[in-house]
């Protein structure tokens, strides 16, 4: 494969002339981009130190760093890196790497590659357009801002004159390049010596390679916006968000999995004959971690045994009941006290008891998330529904607004927390205005409008985006003063409370392009998912794929003979994926997109290598498994499959 990133370092001659005044270095190396990805560390900064060391240089240390233009993930990596004494910056990149660290180090800092008779091409940055690539860089001199690019008019020689307050004459929104240029290198004491410069006259009969520049206008904007990172996939949300709420019809055998949330499965406490009624405990909490499971059906129990489960791919035990179609509701459904009157602490064993977990998919028990080790001041409502396709959340919203705000009064009384936001995104209008009128008169409730973006409703993104507060690796949302809690399960808590009803339905969306007629259901837990499809219409092509979820974090059904839990906010049939891997290129891809600022392309490398350790140390345990960075891979890699299997063998390791 040819290596598309064309910097080099410069010639022995040119880079000893560089450091003949010159000394007490940092180095800043980039490990190249497209290029197959062979090694981990280019050898350009060992070939570097090696000439400093034969020149009696100082070099106080150095830093070998992926995509060095990547200004967010550099910052983070450089941070606390350069040295006491250092006086000066040596970066061995292409001209967007340079002028990244000259934003970040505070030091002079000199170029060591891209000769100015060498054509270079820079790396694929979805940051700021800073380099044209022009084979004449004046960075060196400059103090690391570029005359080309930052000067509208692309002067080499110094300032037109014609800047006013700071900014060009030529577009009045943009800072005089030249200004800038003379401040940083007067602060650097460089400025009498650049007066001493030759004047330099551009060639312009070299090529002015703009690889990347409308790219970058189109996504810098959106890349930006909230937090770090996600992507843009195409919503397909017009299939079902037009269509309104309805009840599914009444399964006549519902399959109720023991495993419906996070930690240990629920313990079947019926048998088989034994008559049971709907909102009835069926199987009992095993664990701290646990949450008791409910009949959503009265009839009779025809089977204990085990089943084959929607996202485990495997069978697990589960109760299989036999609907007598009269919905006969168990004694211990009775609504509770108002919940002016309830105390924090019965509202958590109403939560508990009634099994309710977190129902955008991850499934933790919601009675432990609500009883914080920290104290919480915010509490944010997931009504995002990032996830393409699906519009259950939407539905919810609209049918149910009433009853969000009084699980929400609820939560916030149990946690004590001072503020309840429900978050939307701005592609939910209807819901949004909806919402507001809902919350105009409450005082410590409102309505966040974020701009639309996967994977926002992701815990910590969301926290970021809404509050500006960063959740450390290996912490919890607490541990920043927030609780985040799905709509959906806002919407259980308000019927736990107020109907004494247990979690044993949820609305589950329906749709994708093969689906004949896709829909918004009122679905009982453990209704069928062959059935639910059916009742839709049927799928409309035999090749195609059926997930449990969304398009983006769904989970493949090779069987549909499946019952829908607690978490299951959709079903989806769309298009299988046939594109076959082929091998990193190192385009960089995954690193821009994803939201919790870690290296994918590791995780595919260390895993093939079998490599658990190192995917520790590069905070694979971090990765929400979003699936940005396998949506964007150019070369196709199965990123997420590696992933979970290198979490499955570190949570193995001793």
């Amino acid at each position: 494969m040819e290596n598309y990133t064309k910097f080099k370092l410069k010639g022995r001659d040119e880079l000893v002339s560089l450091l003949s005044d010159k000394d007490n270095l940092f180095i800043v190396a980039c490990n190249k981009c497209f290029k197959e990805f062979d090694t981990i560390d280019e050898p350009d900064c060992g070939e570097f130190e090696k000439l400093a060391a034969e020149l009696g240089k100082t070099v106080t240390g150095s830093a070998k760093i992926d995509f060095v233009c990547n200004k967010v993930q550099t910052e983070k990596k450089l941070q606390g890196m350069i040295p006491e004494g250092t006086e000066n910056v040596v970066v061995i990149s292409c001209g967007l790497g340079v002028q990244t660290v000259a934003d970040l180090a505070g030091k002079p800092i000199f170029a060591a590659a891209n000769s100015l008779n060498y054509t270079g091409h820079h790396g694929m940055a979805l940051t700021k357009k800073s380099c044209d690539a022009c084979a004449q860089c004046y960075l060196n001199v400059t103090g690391g801002i570029c005359p080309i690019v930052d000067c509208s008019k692309s002067l080499v020689n110094g300032q037109c004159g014609g800047a006013k307050n700071g900014k060009c004459e030529v577009d009045p929104n943009k800072d005089c390049a030249w200004e800038k240029i003379n401040k940083k290198l007067e602060k650097q004491g460089r400025l009498e010596e650049f007066k001493k410069q030759p004047i330099q006259v551009r060639d312009y009969s070299k090529v002015n390679f703009k690889v990347i520049s409308d790219y970058v206008k189109a996504v810098r904007e959106e890349r930006f916006a909230g937090y770090y990172g996600g992507v843009h996939p195409s919503e397909h949300k017009e299939y079902s968000e037009h269509i309104d709420l309805v009840k599914f019809p009444e399964p006549k055998t519902v399959v109720i999995q023991m495993s419906q949330h996070l930690g240990a499965p629920a313990t079947p406490i019926v048998k088989v004959g034994d008559t049971v009624k709907v909102g009835q405990v069926i199987g009992e909490a095993a664990g701290f971690i646990s949450a008791p499971v409910h009949s959503s059906v009265s009839g009779t129990v025809v089977a204990v045994e085990p089943r084959m489960h929607g996202t485990r791919g495997c069978a697990m035990e589960a109760v299989v009941i036999e609907s007598d179609g009269k919905n006969t509701l168990h004694e211990s459904v009775q609504p509770n006290k108002p919940l002016d009157e309830l105390t924090p602490e019965e509202i958590i064993e109403i939560i508990k008891g009634a099994g309710i977990v977190g129902m955008g998919g991850a499934g933790f028990p919601t009675c432990v998330k609500l009883k914080p080790a920290k104290p919480v001041d915010t509490i944010l409502i997931n009504a995002c529904e990032c996830e393409p396709m699906l519009t259950a959340d939407h539905r919810v919203l609209l049918a149910f607004a009433d009853d969000i705000v009084y699980g929400l009064k609820a939560i916030l009384k149990t946690t004590g927390a001072e503020k309840g936001l429900i978050v939307i995104e701005d592609n939910k209008p209807d819901a949004i205005e909806l919402l507001k009128a809902k919350v105009a008169d409450v005082e410590n409730i409102d309505v966040f409008v974020a701009r639309t973006k996967y994977p926002q409703g992701a815990e910590k993104t969301l926290i970021k985006r809404v509050t500006g507060r960063i959740v450390p690796s290996g912490a919890l949302p607490a541990d920043v003063g927030c609780v985040v809690s799905n709509v959906s399960t806002v919407k259980a808590i308000s019927d736990a409370i107020q109907k004494g009803m247990p979690l044993i339905e949820r609305v589950a969306t329906i749709t994708g392009p093969f689906v004949k007629n896709p829909g918004n259901f009122l679905v009982k837990i453990g209704t069928n998912v062959q059935d639910l499809i059916d009742y839709c219409g049927g799928i409309t092509s035999d090749d195609v794929l059926v997930k449990m979820g969304g398009p983006m974090m769904g989970f493949p059904l090779n069987d549909l003979n499946v019952p829908m839990m607690k978490g299951s906010n959709g079903i989806i049939a769309v298009e299988p994926d046939e594109t076959v891997a082929v091998d990193c290129i190192k385009c960089g891809r995954c690193v821009d997109v994803c939201p919790m600022e870690l290296s994918p392309l590791y995780f595919a490398k260390l895993a093939d290598q079998e490599d658990w350790l190192g995917m520790k140390e590069k905070n694979v345990m971090d990765c929400v498994e979003c699936r940005c960075c396998q949506f964007i891979c150019s070369s196709k890699i199965p990123i997420v499959d590696k992933i979970k299997a290198g979490k499955n063998a570190i949570r193995g390791m001793k």
